[in-house]
């Protein structure tokens, strides 16, 4: 009685992994033709059109196109005429972010070469 119900349940069990299986692979398929079925050449432009019907902001609130495309910039070679134009924007009593933008380097550059000309105290 009871091992004829064991014997039940692995049959239902097998054919439940069968079926488990059955789905993916066909789910896997359909998920492989949507691109096409929606008339797009390549994936990549399938996500990105995705991604602007989501409302065009990708990872970290980029717009969707420039989630993928990120140029990094080059690193800033600081020089003595980036050392002195940081003084003398600083005397002028520009800000750091004015200063960063006005000679194209990063904010955290700035703070950098004012510690070390001794525009800015140690913190205590």
């Amino acid at each position: 009685m009871v091992t004829k119900q064991i014997k039940e349940l692995e049959v239902t069990k097998a054919k439940m992994v069968a079926l488990e299986k059955s789905i993916a692979l066909r789910i896997k398929k359909e998920l492989a033709a949507l691109p096409g079925k929606y008339g797009y050449s390549s994936l990549e432009d399938f996500i990105d059109a995705l991604r602007e019907a989501k409302g065009g902001k990708g990872r970290r609130g980029r717009p969707a196109k420039a989630v993928d495309k990120v140029k990094r910039r080059k690193r800033a070679v600081i020089t003595e005429e980036t050392r002195a134009g940081v003084k003398k924007l600083v005397e002028a009593g520009k800000t750091g972010s004015q200063i960063a933008k006005a000679l194209g380097i990063s904010l955290p550059s700035v703070q950098n070469i004012k510690k070390a000309i001794g525009l800015v105290k140690a913190r205590a």
